[in-house]
């Protein structure tokens, strides 16, 4: 029918923009993006502290992974995806407490470089990198099928054998290959 839309009149925000002598009405359909935008900016206005606490965080942030990415791809064995970690009893041997809590520190702090990984994909960072250790220190099912796939994606492959090979340290060796290069 006409004049019929496929969002509700709610979906629709009605905006007068432009400077007051030639001001214009826009309907927009992404009315309440507008309205959060104008939320946060009404929060910003009232809680600089807040804003510059966040900055200040995602600044150290963007910063540590610039530093703590290259030092973990660089650490890393070469043939760190040619077999199956779980195998590996070191935890184990610890006392259980002393385990728990290695295990419970590590999972947070892969949850935390995931995280900053997924906001580097739009914010400045090693976004893929970042995720891919992170992926590397939490602990789930089907984790080893995750990490390969990352690992195997050419942008990741050469970025991680480039940090390698400035540390001085030979390429990442794959299942099925026998030289490093997938």
């Amino acid at each position: 029918m006409p004049g019929e839309t496929l969002f509700p009149a709610s979906f629709w925000t009605e905006y007068t923009v432009g400077c007051p002598a030639d001001r214009v009405r826009v309907m927009t359909p992404v009315g309440w993006l507008i309205d959060i935008y104008h939320g946060v900016l009404r929060f910003s206005d009232g809680h600089p502290i807040v804003v510059a606490w966040l900055s200040a965080a995602s600044l150290v942030t963007f910063l540590g992974t610039l530093v703590l990415i290259p030092v973990m791809v660089a650490r890393m064995p070469a043939d760190y995806f040619l077999y199956d970690r779980s195998e590996i009893a070191r935890y184990r041997k610890m006392h259980p407490a002393w385990s728990l809590l290695t295990v419970v520190v590590k999972n947070l702090l892969g949850v935390v470089f995931i995280a900053c990984g997924i906001a580097m994909l739009v914010l400045p960072g090693q976004g893929v990198l970042t995720i891919l250790v992170g992926i590397t220190l939490v602990s789930f099912p089907k984790k080893r099928s995750l990490e390969l796939m990352l690992i195997r994606r050419k942008s990741v492959r050469s970025a991680v054998d480039w940090v390698r090979a400035k540390a001085g340290r030979e390429p990442i060796v794959l299942p099925g290959n026998d030289r490093g290069r997938s």
